[in-house]
């Protein structure tokens, strides 16, 4: 139980964005889908800080090293290509049923 939390809590802080207020406060504004990740792990940090300072620092140690940012790195750049993959078949699959409505009340009259 105790491995699957650690683990759990490492996936977290890997796909969790930076600690500090700055980004915290720009959540809103973001497009990716790591939002919620994001989330769980900024509230998974704030109660292990508030209950231990010194394990609160070790995951920001943790999450500040070179590897972790470059696998988050990765993953927001591909999220963000499959995100505007998807706002584009939005964009056509809308179009089309936009023409498909005109055409039938173009035939209708």
């Amino acid at each position: 139980m105790r491995f699957m939390f650690i683990t759990g809590a490492f996936l977290l802080l890997l796909l969790t964005s930076d600690i500090d207020a700055k980004s915290i406060s720009k959540r809103h504004v973001r497009r990716d889908w790591l939002i919620v990740p994001d989330s769980i792990g900024y509230y998974l940090y704030e109660a292990v800080n508030y209950v231990s300072p010194s394990a609160g620092k070790v995951m920001v140690d943790i999450f500040e090293s070179h590897l972790v940012q470059s696998i988050r790195s990765f993953l927001i750049k591909e999220t963000s290509q499959l995100n505007v993959h998807a706002e584009n078949l939005y964009n056509k699959l809308y179009a089309l049923w936009q023409n498909k409505e005109h055409r039938n009340i173009d035939s209708e009259n």
